[in-house]
């Protein structure tokens, strides 16, 4: 089974539990275990993993460290746990930071059982770094997470490569996190950057106040033309790179078909940055099931549509996000059914139904096409 099931079937299965885990025995039991066996190590190997790990550090003795992942007889990676809930500030990681410092280990996970934070020494050598460089969470993550976690398992983990993924994962999740801020609110300092780029005279602070609502509009229209030229593309090149599998050749997209899709000059229908992330969503979701071009988006003005082979007799769900709640329409039944959402992660959530309604059209082609 494939590491991103194992996980999706241990978050699923656990929450149902959860409010039954009240100490950090229950939660190693229930979720670090499990998550640790998922990543090829056998908990119950002591050549492999090593729970209450022993390292005499100067005067202190026999203190531990919950879990010790051992390769050749060292460790290679340290967990510190606490119980679900439990608070993962630095403060709380006083002993992987001593842990870290005597063994030979490179990478530290601090970890309640949801959420996973890794740590390695990119700041100082053999001093562990105060701010993590990825931060997983087992109730909410995506699939490109998948890929950065599967580098710590038994089959795939190599420290060199650990070491420079983790360089890159840390000072990208950072930049990531400064775009995100200065894309919802942009600072004073990024404002006045940015116009210095485009504006030669003096900036008044009548001319920065008028910036400042311009450079917002233009940062949101500049990241949502640039997904709108991906979807594009993704939907005219038949040997897309998102495509993981050989199947049965799917109609090619026409000119037509795109301007169904992406109606960005018709004043009266706009798709948004949310509906396009969408539907990049449910293409990851049925990536292994169909080709990505059958996954087909038409945007109407009270809804978007995802399709089928651009069939509207075969509905896959339909994303309501222009009103004040947001609600999915899937049609893994007759009709189609009503789920409320409050994020675009919770998409993940319905994996299951959004599969079955394109399954039914593999089936049996559906014969009557559904009202709008």
């Amino acid at each position: 089974m494939e590491l991103i099931d194992q996980l999706t079937n241990l978050a699923s299965r656990v929450q149902k539990q959860l409010t039954h885990i009240q100490t950090e025995e229950a939660t190693k039991a229930a979720l670090i275990m499990p998550f640790i066996n998922a990543l090829g190590y056998n908990v119950f190997d002591p050549t492999e993993v090593v729970p209450e790990f022993i390292c005499d550090i100067g005067t202190k003795k026999g203190e531990k460290i919950d879990y010790a992942i051992m390769r050749d007889g060292k460790p290679i990676i340290l967990f510190e746990c606490k119980r679900v809930g439990g608070d993962l500030t630095i403060n709380n990681a006083s002993q992987l930071f001593r842990y870290f410092h005597v063994t030979e280990a490179r990478i530290a996970i601090l970890t309640n059982g949801s959420t996973y934070r890794l740590f390695t020494d990119l700041e100082q050598p053999n001093k562990m770094d105060e701010r993590p460089f990825m931060e997983f969470d087992l109730f909410n993550f995506h699939e490109n997470d998948i890929a950065e976690i599967k580098k710590l398992s038994k089959p795939a983990f190599n420290i060199d490569d650990m070491l420079f993924a983790a360089y890159n994962m840390k000072y990208m999740r950072a930049f990531k996190k400064y775009f995100d801020e200065q894309f919802n609110q942009p600072s004073t300092d990024f404002i006045n950057f940015v116009s210095k780029q485009v504006y030669d005279g003096v900036l008044t602070s009548k001319l920065k106040d008028q910036f400042s609502a311009l450079v917002h509009r233009s940062f949101h229209q500049f990241l949502n033309d640039k997904i709108t030229m991906r979807l594009r593309s993704a939907m005219v090149e038949t040997n897309s790179s998102m495509m993981v599998a050989e199947i049965p050749a799917a109609p090619v997209a026409t000119s037509a078909t795109l301007a169904a899709a992406v109606e960005l000059d018709d004043k009266e229908i706009e798709t948004t940055v949310e509906e396009t992330e969408g539907f990049m969503i449910v293409r990851a979701i049925l990536r292994k099931m169909v080709s990505v071009n059958r996954v087909v988006m038409r945007d109407v003005q009270s809804y978007c549509g995802i399709l089928l082979d651009d069939n509207n007799r075969k509905p896959i769900c339909r994303l309501h996000f222009n009103g004040s709640k947001k609600f999915v329409t899937v049609f893994d039944i007759e009709g189609g059914e009503r789920v409320n959402i409050s994020s675009l992660d919770e998409l993940y959530e319905l994996a299951t139904r959004i599969r079955a309604a394109v399954q039914r059209y593999e089936k049996k082609p559906a014969e009557t096409p559904v009202i709008d």
